[in-house]
C-alpha cells in the first residue's frame, strides 16, 4: 500500500471503457503491480476545484511512454516469460505522440473524475493515477509496426490501453511535527529512471524488509554516501555552503546573503525528472536561493539545515529524521534489526523550507479545471 491513500477509501477504475467502483476497484498498490506501463499521478486541490500541474503530468506520461517503449518495450507489455516476445524499436515521434496521449487521457478523465468528485467525502482530495499499458495480443496481431512509414506512431498509438484509477486522499498539514517524514537510506538507485514505470512497485518490495519502525520514506544510493532520491519522493537538503561564493545572493524580507545552498541530485545520476521537483528548482531561481544540482552526500551531512521530499501527492513534506546504516555493506542483512543506523535530526520545517512551501500558493498555472 502506498503510504498516501487508505485502503479503505473511495476508488473508482475506469479500464477499456468500463468503470468499476469502490469494493471493485482495486487499492493503487494492487493496480500498479496488476499492470506494466508508464503511468502518473496528481490530485485535485482547493476542495476538487482543479488537477495540480496537469500539463506536466501529461508531458512526463508521454515521455516515459517513449523512452520505455524505445528502451525496455517489456516494461510497457506484459509477456509470456516462457515464450518472450521478440521487440524491435518503435519509432515513435515527440509532438504528435504527446497530443495523443493527452486526447486518450482526457477521454477517460471525462468519464470517471465528475462521478468521484460528487462520491467525494468534504475535507477530501482525489489522486488521480492515469496508466499506458501495451495490448500484447494486439501487439502480436499487427503488421509492419516500426516499417519505417508515416504512420508507424500510429500503428503504436493502436495497441496501448489508458487506465485511469482515482482514490480519495487527505492532503498533510504543512509544518506541524506529525507531517515530516521520517527517512531511512537502504538501496541502490533504480534502473531506467527517467521513466516512471508501475514495475518498480513490484522492485522496491524487498526494500520494505529493511523499514525500520516509523519511517515513512526509503533513500536510495549507490555507495551509501550520495543520495539520489526516495522509492516515491525526490530529496532535497538545504546544505551549508562557501560564502566566497555566495555573489550577493539576498532572500527576500531579510537583509542576509544566503549561506546555505538547496541540493537534490541530478536527473543525469539516475533521479525520476519529477514535476514537482522541477517547480522547486524554478522556484529557488525566480526568489534567488542558491540551487546545486548535486547528490547530497551523508559525509557533510553535519552541514545539513534542513531537508525536504516532494512529490505530487505530498507536494512538498519537511524531514525529520535520516537514518542510515552504519556500515553500508549492513543492507545485506535480510532485515533492519540485523542494522546498525546513525539517525540525523531537523527541528521542524526550516526558513528555506517554509520560503520554497509558501511559492506553492503561485503554482497554479499548471492546474487544469476539475468539472463537475
Amino acid at each position: 500500500m502506498l503510504p498516501e491513500q487508505k485502503m479503505d477509501s473511495m476508488r473508482f477504475l475506469y479500464s477499456k471503457g468500463v468503470l468499476s467502483c469502490s469494493s471493485d476497484a482495486p487499492p493503487i498498490t494492487t493496480f500498479l503491480e496488476s499492470l506494466p506501463g508508464s503511468y502518473t499521478t496528481t490530485r485535485t486541490h482547493e476542495n476538487g476545484t482543479t488537477l495540480l500541474f496537469w500539463e506536466r503530468h501529461l508531458k512526463r506520461l508521454s515521455n516515459s511512454t517513449r523512452i520505455l517503449l524505445n528502451s525496455n518495450p517489456e516494461l510497457i507489455f506484459k509477456t509470456n516469460k516462457k515464450s518472450p516476445l521478440l521487440f524491435s524499436p518503435f519509432p515513435v515521434t515527440a509532438l504528435k505522440w504527446e497530443s495523443r496521449i493527452r486526447s486518450l487521457v482526457s477521454n477517460s478523465l471525462s468519464q470517471v473524475l465528475p462521478i468521484a468528485l460528487k462520491e467525494r467525502s468534504k475535507g477530501e482530495e482525489l489522486a488521480v493515477t492515469a496508466l499506458v499499458s501495451g495490448d500484447i495480443e494486439k501487439l502480436k496481431a499487427m503488421k509492419n509496426v516500426g516499417g519505417g512509414g508515416d504512420d508507424d506512431d500510429k500503428g503504436v498509438f493502436q495497441v496501448l490501453d489508458l487506465h485511469l484509477h482515482i482514490g480519495s486522499y487527505i492532503p498533510p498539514v504543512f509544518g506541524i511535527e506529525e507531517s515530516g517524514a521520517h527517512l531511512a537510506l537502504v538501496g541502490h538507485g533504480r534502473d531506467l529512471a527517467d521513466a516512471k514505470y508501475s514495475d518498480w512497485v513490484r522492485l522496491r518490495k524487498p526494500l520494505e524488509k529493511l523499514r525500520p519502525p516509523s519511517v515513512t520514506e526509503l533513500l536510495l544510493s549507490n555507495d551509501g554516501d550520495r543520495i539520489l532520491e526516495g522509492c516515491i519522493t525526490n530529496f532535497f537538503v538545504i546544505c551549508q555552503r562557501d560564502m566566497s561564493e555566495a555573489e550577493g545572493k539576498y532572500l527576500d524580507g531579510y537583509n542576509n546573503v544566503y549561506s546555505v545552498e538547496v541540493q537534490t541530485a541530478p536527473v543525469s545520476d539516475g533521479v525520476l525528472p519529477g514535476v514537482i521537483r522541477e517547480l522547486v528548482i524554478e522556484v529557488c531561481h525566480s526568489k534567488g536561493i542558491p540551487v546545486c544540482e548535486v547528490a547530497p552526500s551523508w559525509e557533510k551531512h553535519r552541514l545539513w539545515e534542513e531537508a525536504f521530499v516532494t512529490n505530487s501527492l505530498r507536494v512538498l513534506q519537511h524531514v525529520e529524521t535520516i537514518k542510515v546504516p552504519q556500515p553500508w555493506e549492513s543492507l545485506k542483512s535480510k532485515c533492519f534489526e540485523g542494522i546498525s543506523w546513525i539517525e540525523k535530526k531537523f527541528e521542524g520545517p526550516g526558513i528555506i523550507t517554509k520560503v520554497i512551501q509558501c511559492r506553492k500558493r503561485s503554482w497554479r498555472e499548471p492546474a487544469r479545471k476539475a468539472t463537475h
